[in-house]
């Protein structure tokens, strides 16, 4: 599973617009302590655990994968936007509803907007480029590294995989070693392989 609005020329836009991502400037950072004007966070319930979401102006900017209550998910997006303002699940539009009916193994698209700005030039282009894995299909490292243009960056790809801050969505779990094998995931590997297979049936 970093945002910053106002220092580029996207505009607002909601949750159920086309994807979109707005890009950063060169040389905005990411960092824990960094908050975005406006955004609120807000929690809601799956048949896997809590999930919790950050909104930003332009978009989702953070999701957390399932956790055991609602204050472990809210805690999650604490460390990245600890004085934003907790809310309802109804400003997350019908995001709740499409994860829930996804993780029980239904067919869903995620068309919400996207707030991807807090990442560095080169991790955006790695998170752009999960977003291109089909669903049920995994790529290795070294393909998303040859897909951005960085063919020998895989190790630094790896890393920009790590840091992606919209889970699911952005499509980290469908990454997979050169050999296919798993590897590390934040919510571990069971649940990944779930993830997989839960796509895999839908398909």
């Amino acid at each position: 599973m970093k945002a910053n609005p106002g220092r580029t020329g996207c505009q607002p836009v909601a949750l159920g617009d086309r994807l979109a991502a707005c890009p950063t400037e060169p040389g905005s950072l990411p960092g824990a302590a960094h908050k975005p004007p406006d955004v609120r966070l807000a929690a809601f319930p799956t048949d896997l655990g809590w999930m919790a979401a950050a909104i930003s102006p332009l978009g989702l900017a953070m999701l957390t994968l399932p956790r055991p209550t609602r204050q472990s998910a809210l805690d999650d997006l604490r460390t990245r936007y600890p004085t934003a303002e907790t809310t309802e699940e109804a400003i997350l539009g019908d995001l709740p509803s499409r994860l829930r009916r996804y993780l029980a193994g239904e067919l869903v698209d995620f068309p919400q907007a996207l707030d991807l700005t807090a990442g560095t030039p080169f991790q955006q282009q790695v998170w752009q480029a999960l977003l291109r894995i089909p669903a049920g299909e995994t790529r290795s490292y070294g393909w998303v590294a040859a897909a951005i243009g960085r063919p020998k960056a895989a190790r630094a790809v790896g890393q920009a995989v790590g840091a992606n801050p919209i889970n699911i969505i952005v499509p980290c779990h469908r990454v997979v070693g050169s050999d296919g094998s798993l590897t590390g995931y934040g919510g571990g590997l069971p649940l990944k392989q779930r993830l997989l297979d839960l796509e895999r049936h839908q398909l």
